[in-house]
Order: C-alpha cells, then sequence, then structure tokens
C-alpha cells in the first residue's frame, strides 16, 4: 500500500484515471508526473512494516533512508538518529511507525518544513502518529509538494479540509485491507489459540 501510494501520487493515477473517464484526454496531455528512479525514501519507523517497505524501493531505483530509536543491525541503509535529518534528505518521507501515546504527533510542522515543497508524505502508520493540523497548514500554504494518507486521526470522518486537496490522495485505512492478510490473521488468531490450550509460548504473545 505504501508503494501504491507514492506511485499514485508521482505519477498521477487517480488523476489520470479521472481524466480518461471525463473525455479530457481528446482535448489534451495530462500534466507530466514525476519518476522515483534516484530519488530518496524516507521511512520513520524500521520495523517489520518500515523494513518491508525499505525492501521495495531499489527495484523502483530508489535509496533508502531511516529513523528509529536506534540503528538496525546489519542494515544496509542510510541511518538518520532524528526525524528531521532524515525528512531533509528524502523526497519521499513514509511513517510506517508504531502509534500509541509514545508517537503521538510525531510527525510535525518541523518535520514536513524539513521534508519541503518538493517532497511527497505517505501515511501507512496511524493517524495519531501525524499532528493533522501540521499537515493540513503544511499543504495549504504548499510547504510540501504532496501526501498520500491511509489513515487519519478521526477515520472514517476526516477533517473535510483533506477533500479539498488535489494534491493528497486519501484510501479507507485498507494496508492490510487485502485477502491474503485477512486470512492470514485469522490463522494468526488460531495458532495463538491453540498453542495457549496446548500450553506452549503463543507465536504473537501481548507483552
Amino acid at each position: 500500500m505504501a508503494f501504491a501510494l507514492i506511485l499514485a501520487s508521482f505519477r498521477r493515477i487517480v488523476e489520470g484515471e479521472a481524466f480518461v473517464r471525463s473525455g479530457q484526454w481528446t482535448k489534451g496531455a495530462l500534466p507530466l508526473g514525476r519518476s522515483l528512479n534516484g530519488k530518496t525514501l524516507g521511512v520513520i519507523g524500521y520495523g517489520r512494516i518500515g523494513r518491508a517497505i525499505a525492501r521495495r524501493a531499489p527495484a523502483f531505483g530508489m535509496s533508502v533512508a531511516y529513523c528509529d530509536l536506534a540503528k538496525g543491525p546489519e542494515s544496509p541503509h542510510a541511518f538518520y538518529a532524528d526525524k528531521i535529518s532524515l525528512a531533509r534528505a528524502s523526497d519521499v518521507l513514509v511513517a510506517a511507525t508504531a502509534g500509541g501515546a509514545g508517537t503521538q504527533n510525531l510527525v510535525g510542522a518541523a518535520v514536513f518544513e524539513a521534508l519541503g515543497p518538493e517532497g511527497l508524505f505517505v501515511n501507512v502508520a496511524r493517524g495519531t502518529v501525524v499532528d493533522e493540523p501540521a499537515l493540513i497548514a503544511a499543504l495549504e500554504e504548499r510547504r510540501i509538494g504532496a501526501a498520500a494518507l491511509d489513515v487519519f486521526w478521526n477515520e472514517p470522518n476526516i477533517d473535510p479540509r483533506l477533500l479539498r486537496f488535489k494534491n493528497v490522495i486519501l484510501q479507507p485505512h485498507h494496508a492490510s485491507g487485502t485477502i491474503e492478510a485477512r486470512k492470514a490473521m485469522g490463522q494468526l488468531v488460531r495458532d495463538n489459540l491453540a498453542a495457549h490450550f496446548a500450553g506452549r509460548p503463543l507465536p504473537t504473545p501481548v507483552i
């Protein structure tokens, strides 16, 4: 989903689909998009999901940098100790960190300022990770180039101001919304229950 959002934004996929359906193609060409080749992908949160996103980036010709509490063991990617420096080095910045009180408003005005007017911000983490009013202000003032969001503070009743931006792609918290993912989630529940009643360690214990 992270790369679907990145590609949709850079290559104007949503806009292009509407362009064809509306008949505008007969009147001229769609404005140019942007290539991912040679761009830097910054990942905030280098856990299982963050690393999975990072692994996909080289296929698109992107370099990868990341920020987390500590440098990942044997990671081939550039490590930044703080999110501001990471944002400044990134063309695309993806939030892939865990939610909760510890990461609330982790991405705010200073991060958007560092990302800059050509940068794309993508959130596939949790809505609470982002200072949403600061994101809206950055979009209104064109301090970032675009955003692609799968999660929001007050979903599904999202801030209506987000609906006005043509440079924002919106999705209904659907990153795990595949048949395969939901089957795997169900199987994991069964595996944990079976382990519990058999007296074995749980595959995914809640700590």
